[in-house]
Parts: C-alpha cells; sequence; structure tokens
C-alpha cells in the first residue's frame, strides 16, 4: 500500500472539503496514459484500498494499482507556487 504522510492526508482533506459537496466523494490514484499516476475524484469501490484522515476518507487505491504503488509515498512539498502533492519512492530507511 501507499503510504500517505500526515501533511499529504491533511492536503486531501482540505482539497475535499474545500472543492467537493458530495459526501460520497473521494480522491482516487488513478493511472495516465503515459504510465504515470494522477489524482482524480469518484467514489469508493468495492476492494478499493481505503485512507483516511481524521475521520475523512482522503484517498482510495483500486484493486488494480495495489502492486504499482508499494513502496511509494504521497507527500507535499513546498514550492513557489505554494505546497503541491508529489508521488516519492520510499527511502531505504522508511
Amino acid at each position: 500500500m501507499i503510504t500517505v504522510t500526515a501533511q499529504a492526508a491533511e492536503e486531501l482533506k482540505a482539497v475535499l472539503q474545500a472543492q467537493v459537496t458530495d459526501p460520497e466523494a473521494v480522491i482516487r490514484m488513478v493511472p495516465t496514459q503515459d504510465g504515470q499516476l494522477a489524482l482524480a475524484l469518484d467514489t469508493v469501490k468495492e476492494g478499493d484500498q481505503v485512507v483516511e484522515h481524521a475521520g475523512v476518507k482522503v484517498l482510495v487505491v483500486g484493486a488494480e494499482l495495489t502492486d504499482a504503488v508499494e513502496g511509494l509515498v504521497l507527500d507535499c512539498t513546498d514550492t513557489p507556487e505554494g505546497r503541491q502533492l508529489g508521488i516519492f519512492k520510499r527511502s531505504s530507511g522508511t
């Protein structure tokens, strides 16, 4: 399973609360056509792995991506454009 840092979970929760009115909406990790990973709004489906933060479902990963995200970390980085989510490989000490 992907590791989601507390900062990333808080950012995902803030995005959901600010932009979504549907209480069933979650952010889903999805594959792109070029083999990258992206985030999209969706709902929880059977077989999803769900990450919760402070009682809110903030990220779901479908069964088809379980192996692909193993060893990855979703974290926030501060950039000149503001805080951004990024996916990184887990370091060997983590």
